[in-house]
């Protein structure tokens, strides 16, 4: 704990805490561990009993692949159980190392030129309206550069966008409903969840926690968290995320090499999702196009979402290379172009301000000094876990811990962590059934609180 006891000398002002209510649990690793308490004001919102009988019914059937899903999408199900703790202890101090949203101030060079912009738009020289769906040409031209150079990707294979994830509802409106799909298991819930909205999976199993026609691509330490393509089953779509959420292992260029192929072999698509690419510390492809070949069969989406703090701002984009042809060789890009423009009017000029200056030379060594920082909460986190005893991977190219308890049930360490320490995690088994018996905890959080949080994990179960 050398790196935790050094950082916290002078940044955190209480060491001790009192625990709001004792409770205990059965386990030889486990103890009661104090929290300090902090006067917050809390609305409780009551729920009014609904009068189903006589309430007033379209004739409008609901959407039954909605239907399909189940209970609620994994992060608001987070923050919900978040909620109903602190009606619980109103006046607990709760750290939320669950979500992966940022908390850093974005950096000056960046909000200057976006207030510059917001200004100029209450001037008539500096006014604009509607913008290219597609995004503004410098900003187009600066992530080519910046990202692709040497990649063989032109400007306008990119599509600059109001974020990644919002991107990945757009691709699965392109694809349709009849494509099968292929995910890594565990992974990011939005590529499960927008493909039973769009009708491309069956039922629900929950004896084996999947949907039916969804090929599962399981990832495990023992496989080095990279899928054994020789027992995936062939998919149109392949939804692959690296550096990983939530495991944070990052492929290498020998893994993406036969990733490739493997999609090429089969005539799929490779969705690849590579959001945390500047986290990398290892040498390994920050895009799937520095793979040979990649473009004939990949898609590549991204954001500056943990890069530079854009998560409330909304700023992403996704590349759509020329050569990815469908089956009949009509190209991908253009299909994708008409959904932007059917459902898109493009991303704010400010937010696209703030994207042009996160590309300057200012505003990359800025961003690298925010990424910086938060790789220093993972190095924190992961000494914590290890020093506990804890199998723990991830952290060195993703700002994600993942932490194994063997044998426990997710939602249930989630919960007595939540109960005994009042952090917020992220159960694992909410990223798919490989997910089971893990914890996710997120590394975006003042340094404080992850000092104090890596205090209370170390009471619980010292």
């Amino acid at each position: 704990m050398s790196l935790m006891n050094n950082l916290s000398t002078s940044m955190i002002s209480s060491s001790s805490s009192t625990f709001l209510a004792p409770t205990s649990f059965n386990s030889s690793r486990t103890q009661s561990v104090s929290v300090p308490l902090k006067n917050i004001n809390i609305v409780k919102c009551v729920a009014t009993p609904q009068e189903q009988q006589n309430a007033y019914k379209t004739k409008v059937s609901r959407n039954a692949n909605i239907a399909k899903l189940q209970a609620g999408y994994l992060f608001p199900e987070v923050a919900r159980r978040r909620a109903a703790h602190l009606l619980k202890y109103p006046n607990a101090q709760v750290i939320s190392l669950g979500i992966g949203d940022t908390t850093e101030p974005i950096p000056d060079v960046i909000t200057s030129a976006m207030s510059k912009r917001s200004h100029a738009l209450s001037t008539l020289e500096g006014y604009s309206g509607y913008g290219a769906e597609q995004g503004e040409k410098a900003l187009r031209a600066a992530l080519a550069s910046t990202f692709y150079r040497n990649l063989g990707i032109e400007d306008d294979d990119i599509f600059v966008s109001d974020g990644a994830k919002c991107d990945i509802s757009r691709l699965q409106v392109v694809f349709g409903s009849s494509v099968t799909m292929a995910v890594q298991d565990p992974s990011y819930p939005a590529y499960v969840d927008s493909s039973v909205i769009m009708g491309q999976t069956g039922q629900f199993q929950k004896d084996v926690e999947k949907y039916g026609n969804i090929e599962y691509m399981r990832c495990t330490p023992e496989n080095g968290f990279f899928p054994d393509l020789s027992k995936v089953a062939r998919t149109d779509i392949i939804f692959f995320c690296s550096p990983n959420n939530p495991t944070g292992a990052a492929a290498t260029r020998e893994q993406l090499t036969r990733l490739v192929k493997f999609a090429k072999d089969n005539g799929s698509i490779i969705v690849y999702d590579s959001a945390y690419a500047m986290y990398m510390s290892d040498d390994n492809p920050r895009s799937i196009f520095e793979i040979p070949g990649a473009k004939e069969v990949a898609i590549e989406t991204s954001s500056f979402s943990k890069y530079a703090g854009f998560t409330g701002v909304r700023l992403g984009w996704t590349v759509v290379p020329k050569q990815l042809l469908f089956s009949d060789g009509f190209p991908v890009a253009k299909d994708f172009n008409r959904i932007i423009c059917t459902c898109f009017n493009g991303a704010s000029n400010i937010a696209q301000a703030g994207g042009l200056a996160c590309l300057s030379p200012e505003g990359l060594e800025a961003m690298q000094e925010v990424i910086g920082f938060y790789k220093e909460n993972t190095k924190i986190i992961v000494e914590t876990f290890n020093s506990l005893g804890f199998k723990v991977y991830g952290g060195k190219n993703a700002p994600y811990v993942w932490v194994h308890f063997p044998g426990r049930n997710s939602w249930d360490v989630f919960s007595e962590i939540l109960e005994k320490t009042h952090i917020v995690t992220t159960p694992g088994s909410g990223f798919g059934p490989g997910g089971e018996g893990f914890i996710r905890v997120s590394a975006f959080g003042h340094r404080e609180n992850v000092l104090e949080a890596c205090r209370r994990f170390e009471q619980l179960y010292n």
